[in-house]
C-alpha cells in the first residue's frame, strides 16, 4: 500500500471514529476534526464557546499537532488553563493541498499517539 493509500484509509478512520462519537454520524471536515482537537487539548470538554475563543481552539489544535514536527513547542498554561505554544521553527511555504495533507498526516499521528486508531 502506498503513503497516499495508507494516509487516505487512517483518515478515513478518524473521520468515521469522530463521526460516531461526535457528530451523530455526520462525517467531519478538516477542520471540524482540528476544532474537537482543540478542544480536547484545552481539556474543559464541551461547553459555549465565544467566536474569539473558536479561533483560538484551532491554534491550540494546530500547534498541538505540529509540535512532533518540530514547528511549535508547548510553553505554559496561563491563569485561565489555555495552553500556549512558541514557534521553533517557521512553517514552509506549503500550497494549498500540501496544507491539508501535512495536517492530516498530523492528525492521524496524534489519534495513533491517543491509542484512538
Amino acid at each position: 500500500m502506498s503513503r497516499d493509500e495508507k494516509l487516505k484509509e487512517d483518515f478515513k478512520a478518524v473521520k468515521a471514529l469522530v463521526a460516531e462519537k461526535f457528530t451523530g454520524g455526520e462525517l467531519p471536515d478538516l477542520d471540524a476534526i482540528i476544532y474537537l482537537i482543540g478542544v480536547q487539548e484545552l481539556g474543559k470538554g464541551h461547553q459555549k464557546f465565544k467566536k474569539d475563543d473558536n479561533v483560538n481552539l484551532m491554534h491550540i489544535a494546530i500547534c498541538r499537532l505540529l509540535e512532533p514536527l518540530g514547528y511549535y513547542e508547548f510553553e505554559f498554561f496561563d491563569a485561565d488553563g489555555w495552553p500556549h505554544y512558541k514557534v521553533k521553527e517557521e512553517l514552509p511555504f506549503l500550497k494549498p493541498g500540501e496544507q491539508s495533507i501535512l495536517m492530516k498526516e498530523a492528525i492521524v499521528f496524534y489519534f495513533k499517539e491517543k491509542g484512538l486508531i
